[in-house]
């Protein structure tokens, strides 16, 4: 596992020759929305609970493993000086519709303790260029967040 994360963070610009598998690209979503929840300076249950029921649903996990992917996201980023390579391995994995997903995921993170952040609104909007989603896919996702929310 530690190995998969260096390989993740160290990577350089160029191509792999092995591409990379689904659990990289699982941990790279992870760590993005644990991100998303952690900058505001806290993590709390809230937040966790969303982050795993996102993660059950979209990556079709078991609960075992969402706890292992949520903490294994949570060493990455203490460990990450930069989202670059994350995005850059969400945004290689995924097709637009499912990176759009991967914004409506953060809007959510973001709004899950009843309260957006700007640090928080501004990580998503940066997030959703480095995944090449534009801005008017990200604004029709926030507003199916708050649609959910009420």
């Amino acid at each position: 596992m530690l190995n998969r994360i260096k390989q993740l963070l160290l990577a350089d610009g160029t191509k792999s020759k092995k591409p990379r598998g689904k659990s990289d690209m699982e941990l790279a979503a992870a760590a993005l929305l644990v991100e998303a929840a952690v900058l505001d300076g806290t993590f709390d249950d809230a937040e966790r609970a969303v982050i795993e029921r996102l993660l059950k649903g979209h990556f079709n996990l078991t609960d075992a493993d969402v706890t292992d992917l949520i903490r294994d996201a949570e060493s990455t980023i203490e460990d990450a000086n930069e989202l670059y390579t994350l995005a850059r391995t969400v945004k290689d994995g995924l097709e637009i519709s499912e990176r759009t997903a991967i914004i409506e995921m953060l809007w959510e993170v973001a709004y899950a303790d009843g309260e957006l952040h700007d640090y928080e609104a501004n990580l998503v909007r940066r997030l959703a260029g480095q995944l090449y989603v534009s801005d008017r896919d990200s604004g029709e996702a926030r507003k199916r967040v708050l649609a959910k929310l009420g």
